[in-house]
């Protein structure tokens, strides 16, 4: 379960009766729309349905069983949330746009490059001021990953940026080949590998082009600074073993 200070409020009006739910707010949006597959006790606050959850007063049985034909609240509670309202607070609103802000400066700054320098990563610093110049305003209902589109074109006017991937060789010898290419394999798609006669390892990976600063540091950290790097140009001519 989830503490009452991460849930907010869905509420549905049906028959002349009230019903209210307490659930985290990500996880309600996904059960709207069909979506959510976890587990619905870990994303509740409370495994009850109330009349009035602030005063912790709970609906007649009666209303239930006219309502879902069940008293059940767990098979209750998603039918709530689905046909029901989110209620959010103004903090609790705050704290959302607050979290998916940052959620949003670190996906766009993962996968966006500059293509004016080289195609390097934008720092996460400019991607937050552009997004401020720009007047981006943050929808805290709507999932961060639908709001990337819409952020980008916000950015574009602003700093010259576009989602781009980046397929890098690396070759790691020997006295670090079997610790580091487990690291390394971790990073993105692994699009070939092949162990040498000397025990060195390459491998071919391809990853979104905004982490080669965060992937370049991984490697030198786990391979001493000597595994070699070379970004591949043409993924076509990859052979796959």
């Amino acid at each position: 379960m989830i503490s009452l200070d991460e849930a907010v409020t869905a509420r549905l009006e049906s028959h002349g009766a009230r019903f209210e739910v307490l659930v985290d707010p990500d996880a309600a949006l996904e059960i709207k729309r069909d979506e959510f597959e976890g587990d619905l006790e870990d994303v509740i606050a409370a495994e009850d349905v109330f009349e009035d959850a602030s005063r912790g007063d709970r609906p007649a049985e009666a209303d239930l069983e006219k309502v879902f034909d069940t008293t059940e609240s767990l098979e209750i509670i998603p039918e709530v949330i689905k046909q029901g309202e989110i209620q959010i607070t103004a903090d609790q609103r705050r704290e959302m746009q607050e979290q998916k802000r940052k959620q949003l400066i670190d996906t766009i700054t993962r996968n966006a490059v500059n293509p004016q320098m080289d195609n390097a990563p934008h720092p996460p610093e400019r991607i937050e001021n552009a997004l401020e110049e720009a007047g981006f305003t943050i929808d805290p209902m709507e999932p961060v990953q639908e709001q990337v589109d819409d952020a980008l074109d916000a950015l574009r006017p602003i700093i010259p940026i576009r989602f781009e991937e980046v397929t890098v060789a690396v070759q790691v010898p020997a006295d670090h080949a079997g610790s580091a290419q487990a690291k390394i394999r971790q990073f993105g798609d692994l699009e070939s590998e092949e162990w040498q006669g000397d025990g060195s390892w390459i491998g071919v990976l391809t990853f979104p082009a905004g982490l080669q600063n965060e992937f370049y540091d991984t490697v030198n950290e786990h391979t001493s600074g000597q595994a070699e790097t070379e970004i591949v140009k043409d993924k076509d001519d990859l052979r796959t073993r």
